[in-house]
């Protein structure tokens, strides 16, 4: 009777609370793709930089990022300070508190790897962001 049980519970965690980033990129694909170009060595390029705010302008880039990985473009899913820092044109006087803010709203997750710090974007804040920045982008139009 126990397995059962254990059967159900797995059953429903599959269904009802598993993540799957590639349905999530998939769904907000024709979204993304108003903001975000990527290159072929994964690199991201955030279009309207002029028009969004820091915080923004990170929150795209770490999506982009996943975007690349999903298209074998990068092995991995976040990015380092110093990605953030060259792609993006960002003081790192602002890069630091931006990241700090959006760990703080939970938007982001940091990630350590030796002496580095990597960041990457939590799967609910891909569709909450473009639809956020679109609303904005529509103000511009």
């Amino acid at each position: 009777m126990e397995s059962q049980k254990e059967n159900s519970l797995k059953k429903k965690i599959i269904e009802e609370m598993t993540v799957d980033y590639s349905n999530a990129l998939e769904k907000n694909f024709d979204l993304a793709k108003q903001f975000i170009r990527i290159t072929k060595d994964g690199k991201v390029d955030v279009l309207s930089k002029d028009k969004l705010n820091g915080k923004e302008q990170l929150l795209l880039y770490l999506i982009g990022k996943l975007y690349a990985k999903e298209a074998g473009f990068a092995a991995t899913d976040d990015v380092g300070n110093n990605e953030l820092l060259n792609e993006l044109g960002i003081p790192s006087g602002s890069l630091l508190p931006w990241l700090k803010g959006l760990r703080e709203e939970n938007k982001i997750k940091q990630i350590k790897k030796g002496k580095y710090t990597h960041h990457s974007i939590s799967v609910n804040w891909i569709e909450k962001t473009l639809k956020h920045i679109e609303k904005k982008m529509k103000k511009y139009i």
